[in-house]
């Protein structure tokens, strides 16, 4: 009977909406010109410049745009000449802005237990002028403590304004920032600490108490600089014996009075020794010029449109190149910069008070940066809320959801739909945001299209490498298509090169395929301390250094790349099929049951299988579903009947996503452990660490395929 009146109810709701069709139809074609919209997204983007029977190269298409042009006018060639350039320029216009954290108190929840909270206030504001001087000051403040030019320094700490203060500081006296991960495990940032010789480390209070054993391994350190926490005084006894231990707003002080001169870097100088995540081993240190910075800064300005009224919400790791360069970009355009963390970003983060709003509320940001892994979560948040309506409101979800998309792709806006219902979900991020830039892993199509739909946002897919210093393709805001990286940026090369192995070759139907490599200013000296790897991986020709990145890409009749593959996760199986563990991980991690998945295949079987972490909400309605109740996390997943379950609903979602059938785990295991960077088996960047993860996993593959 529900049904009877819920397809009722549809049914006339979609008469209506085609009566409305019919009578706006022809003033929606003569405001919004459709034809312009679909003519732009078909557009030519890039076209070949060089080609052969094993490789094609692409050029970009667009011209420099304004900012471009003014950062070749003015000659500004380094990361140090932006902040001069823009201090003058925007002079008392907001810059930097922290949140306030008036205190922390407890909470107590539905269930008894009680959490610590945020009572949060306003953001608090640094102009052009006040971070361009505290920047200087910091830098004098260094060469004050015995740090000199073109030396190396540390900085390993979360996204703050003083991270990028920090940052300048040394490039007003042409030190290398060597950038770490705030969430790398204590071998790695030994690691890099040691690879790079620093006696300088610049930390935050949450992570300073990692140096009480840090030290032992990093001799050469004897300074350590902490930026302060709101609340908390910071703990600064108990370490090694001889290192001094000061507070950011002191480094600054000490400056403050310092007669040291600016020392300006060249554009070839290495502004920064960037560590890779290392999802293949160790961190690798590459060096990244000024040079290499302002191409890519220049690229971006080239790509994507910017207002001067924008305000960027900053919470992605600033030692990851793609949020180092996009914040760069604000700068040097004059847009406001406000920090967040994960844990306060939203109305309902978890550090956040009953009653208090989350930063972006509060902030209302019209651009952020993102990586797949936030939109996935946001794309399976949605889901669930639509999902956990009356069976009314998901069929009349789907059905405005479907009706918006069928427009869209047509050239059309949906302002009265917007309003009614897609505007109340962008509400979740502020309401404001116009334009989303998601980087550092590839975005899946499905994803791509629900959060365009719903938050009502330009999302803007780029493809890059630390390698590249994040520039390589950047997708044009008018491409209506989903799932693809754009043309290449105006300050790079793009080439195709036959792979024979895997069978891609740049003579393939209907689109020329290979391996991708990277020519242009963007592109590294190379790998630090590493001679035989870069060489390996990095070449000279006329005059242009190329990268080889491993991916396999295909460029298609409008100029635009899509990365189809990976080199190294691409498996031949028995049978001879060729399965890119990569591309199906991507596709099933939309499948909301599925938290993380890694999937393995023996190249002596004829089938992949996959270890699953599971969604902890889906696997207890799952288990309910199936006559499992009062069950811990833990028992269900060693359940067998869970295994089978949840195996059912990822062959029905791969259908969905229109894998073949031989690229469907036919076994899985389901893991207890949430995989985090301090477990060893993901990089602090969330890749999988397939290695380390087979090993740990060893005998659970072995069973699967065993049975």
């Amino acid at each position: 009977m529900d049904s009877f009146w819920v397809q009722s109810a549809l049914g006339a709701i979609k008469a209506l909406a085609f009566v409305y069709d019919i009578i706006t139809l022809p003033v929606y074609l003569v405001m919004q010109a459709p034809w312009k919209r679909r003519q732009d997204s078909r557009r030519v983007k890039a076209k070949i410049i060089k080609s052969d029977e094993t490789e094609l190269t692409y050029r970009t298409t667009e011209p420099p745009r304004e900012v471009h042009v003014k950062m070749l006018q003015e000659n500004i060639d380094t990361l140090e000449k932006v902040f001069n350039y823009v201090a003058k320029t925007h002079s008392t216009k907001r810059c930097l802005g922290t949140r306030q954290i008036l205190s922390e108190e407890d909470e107590t929840q539905p269930n008894g237990r009680v959490f610590k909270k945020y009572n949060m206030g306003d953001y608090k504001w640094k102009n052009f002028i006040e971070a361009e001087r505290m920047a200087a000051s910091f830098g004098r403040g260094l060469r004050e403590l015995g740090q000199a030019p073109r030396e190396n320094i540390v900085i390993f700490a979360e996204t703050r304004a003083e991270w990028l203060i920090a940052a300048h500081g040394c490039f007003k006296q042409a030190m290398s920032i060597v950038t770490v991960y705030a969430t790398l495990g204590d071998d790695g940032v030994a690691h890099c600490i040691s690879e790079t010789e620093v006696t300088t480390v610049i930390t935050s209070h949450d992570l300073l108490p990692k140096f009480k054993t840090l030290l032992d391994k990093c001799p050469k350190v004897n300074t350590i600089i902490y930026m302060e926490d709101q609340l908390h005084k910071t703990e600064t006894t108990g370490f090694k014996e001889g290192v001094k231990i000061l507070p950011f707003a002191q480094v600054v002080k000490i400056g403050n009075d310092s007669k040291f001169e600016n020392v300006p870097p060249k554009a070839e100088d290495t502004a920064i020794i960037m560590y890779t995540s290392g999802s293949t081993g160790t961190p690798k240190g590459v060096l990244l010029s000024h040079k290499n910075c302002i191409a890519t800064m220049k690229g971006f300005c080239d790509m994507v449109t910017i207002y001067p009224e924008d305000v960027l919400i900053g919470f992605l790791p600033l030692a990851h190149v793609f949020e180092l360069v996009a914040e760069s970009v604000c700068l040097m355009t004059g847009i406001s910069i406000g920090y967040s963390t994960p844990l306060t970003l939203i109305d309902t983060s978890s550090k956040i008070k009953r009653g208090c709003k989350g930063d972006a509320s509060v902030l209302k940001p019209t651009c952020m940066t993102s990586v797949p892994l936030i939109l996935d979560r946001i794309s399976k948040g949605i889901n669930d809320k639509v999902n956990s309506g009356s069976p009314f409101r998901k069929a009349l979800f789907k059905f405005l959801y479907q009706y918006k998309v069928k427009w869209v792709q047509r050239g059309y806006r949906t302002p009265l739909i917007d309003k009614l219902v897609f505007e109340k979900v962008a509400k979740l991020m502020g309401g404001k945001v116009r334009i989303i830039m998601s980087g550092g892993a590839p975005l899946s199509a499905d994803t791509h299209e629900q959060i365009k739909t719903c938050l009502c946002v330009d999302l803007i897919q780029g493809y890059g490498l630390t390698e590249t210093t994040s520039g390589a393709t950047v997708m044009d805001a008018r491409d209506m298509t989903y799932g693809r990286t754009g043309g290449p940026l105006t300050v790079c090369d793009i080439r195709l090169v036959n792979w024979e192995e895997g069978n891609y070759r740049v003579t393939n139907k209907p689109y020329p395929q290979g391996e991708v490599v990277i020519g242009g200013d963007c592109v590294s000296q190379g790998y630090y301390k590493l001679p035989a790897k870069t060489n390996e991986d990095f070449f000279e020709e006329d005059g242009r250094r190329w990268f080889k990145t491993g991916d396999i890409g295909e460029v298609h009749s409008d100029g635009v790349l899509k990365i189809i593959d990976r080199k190294k996760d691409l498996v031949k199986l028995q049978a001879g099929e060729y399965v890119s563990l990569g591309k199906v991980e991507s596709e099933l991690k939309t499948c909301g049951i599925i938290e993380n998945i890694c999937v393995y295949g023996d190249p002596t079987k004829q089938f992949t299988v996959a270890l699953v972490v599971p969604n902890q909400k889906h696997l207890e309605e799952l288990a309910e579903r199936n006559g499992l109740k009062n069950k811990t996390f833990e028992e269900l997943c060693s359940s067998p009947i869970m295994e089978k379950a949840i195996l059912k609903e990822i062959s029905e979602h791969a259908r969905k996503c229109k894998l073949q059938k031989y690229e469907v785990p036919a076994a899985i295991t389901l893991c207890k452990e949430v995989w985090s960077p301090d477990m060893g088996l993901v990089t602090a960047a969330f890749k999988l660490k397939r290695k380390d993860i087979q090993d740990k996993y060893q005998h659970d593959i072995n069973r699967m395929y065993a049975s």
